[in-house]
């Protein structure tokens, strides 16, 4: 008799172990979904798209949410993990290149709304006006295709060139170069690097200023400030209305961050809500 009823109580036991076990284990995969939905993932380039969310913090955590910001160095992988749901949104673009990725990489990204303008500018190290160039000189513009045909607008606004009517302009676009002018496409992010390898460099925003290049201040010509290309932040299709997307923006079109860009960046960058 006894002996059953210890068996009992063994089993009986090993059950509540059991039982306590599952719990424990509901309990921590119930935590590690909660931070989940409470942490939003950005990826974004350093300057100042990094700079501007490091303001949204502490906007956000008093919504209860944890912003990670997870910096890249070029305009492609960020795309690439927004779309495949590794992060929750991006922040470095503007709507022509986004259409341009979206069309050759075959992925689903939308906008959820403009955050700040950063006019492209021409550069040198060698000479100190666009009247200063001469017959044959090097120019390095980015190589993909919105940025290209941003850059060449901005030339073709400083009567250094003409072009033709194009969606996407690119070199062969040009109709009159009158100095004859030598154009190389690199990757945008190598632009500060070798701008003393030409005689002008045509260099988005979010690079000329971490290579110590101010827009405002350094910029032979700059792009204008009714520009169409504003900085807009990105997430996969379908995710537009998440509660993560509502707050990230609403924190990103604040007052705090306007405040922010019009006094920390002088007029390089400028709000664009």
């Amino acid at each position: 008799m006894f002996k059953g009823l210890g068996v009992i109580l063994v089993s009986a036991a090993l059950a509540f172990v059991g039982c306590s076990g599952d719990k424990k284990a509901e309990n921590k995969v119930a935590a590690k979904e909660d931070k989940s939905a409470k942490t939003i993932i950005v990826g974004a380039t350093p300057v100042p798209h990094s700079e501007i969310l490091e303001v949204v913090k502490p906007l956000l955590a008093k919504e209860g949410y944890t912003l990670e910001i997870k910096v890249f160095n070029d305009y492609v992988i960020p795309n690439k993990v927004t779309d495949s749901g590794e992060i929750d949104a991006n922040f470095f673009q503007h709507t022509p290149y986004l259409n341009e990725f979206n069309k050759s990489q075959g992925t689903k990204l939308v906008s959820v709304g403009n955050i700040h303008i950063e006019p492209i500018g021409v550069y040198s190290k060698k000479i100190k006006a666009l009247s200063e160039l001469q017959e044959g000189d090097s120019v390095a513009i980015p190589n993909d295709p919105s940025n290209a045909g941003r850059a060449l607008d901005v030339l073709a606004n400083a009567e250094l060139i003409k072009l033709k009517d194009a969606d996407h302009k690119t070199k062969l676009d040009i109709v009159e170069n009158p100095k004859n002018l030598k154009f190389t496409e690199l990757e945008a992010a190598q632009l500060p690097r070798v701008i003393e390898d030409f005689t002008i460099a045509v260099i988005n925003t979010n690079y000329a200023l971490p290579a110590g290049l101010n827009p405002s201040t350094d910029a032979l010509a700059l792009e204008s400030s009714n520009s169409p290309y504003a900085n807009i932040l990105v997430v996969k299709a379908g995710n537009e209305n998440s509660d993560k997307t509502k707050a990230l923006l609403k924190a990103l079109q604040s007052d705090e961050v306007k405040k922010f860009i019009v006094e920390k960046y002088k007029g390089a960058i400028v709000p664009a809500f």
